[in-house]
């Protein structure tokens, strides 16, 4: 089966490390590399002005490493990255660690717990 890298970010310029992470995952395996941000539906889209310059500088990164940044609004973020990964035979997740300790909370674990099958690079 061949690999399929997906980077999961947010608009923080803090996400480039993900970026570059995946981006040194996927040169290793010669696989294809996605970014993906999913901004919640009831979230403002950008939050302020600096925000639109932080998701500017995510979109060149991620052309400087060969990818496309994928950008989606939903209701349900935890499920469109999983329809996402299944549509694009996602293999393995990059992905920052969850700010939340509590396991109900805790976005790295639903997200496992729903694809339970994929590598997830923490």
């Amino acid at each position: 089966m061949h690999e399929n890298i997906l980077v999961c970010v947010t608009q923080q310029k803090t996400c480039e490390k993900l970026i570059w992470q995946g981006a040194k995952l996927s040169k290793e395996r010669g696989c294809n590399l996605y970014v993906l941000h999913v901004v919640n539906e009831n979230d403002k889209f950008l939050y302020n002005f600096s925000d639109g310059d932080a998701l500017e500088y995510l979109f060149k990164i991620t052309k400087s490493v060969g990818a496309d940044l994928t950008v989606k609004r939903s209701k349900d973020v935890i499920k469109t990255i999983v329809d996402f990964a299944e549509e694009m035979n996602i293999t393995h997740i990059v992905l920052g660690n969850s700010r939340d300790e509590d396991p109900s909370n805790n976005f790295v674990i639903k997200l496992q717990k729903r694809l339970p099958d994929r590598e997830f690079v923490l």
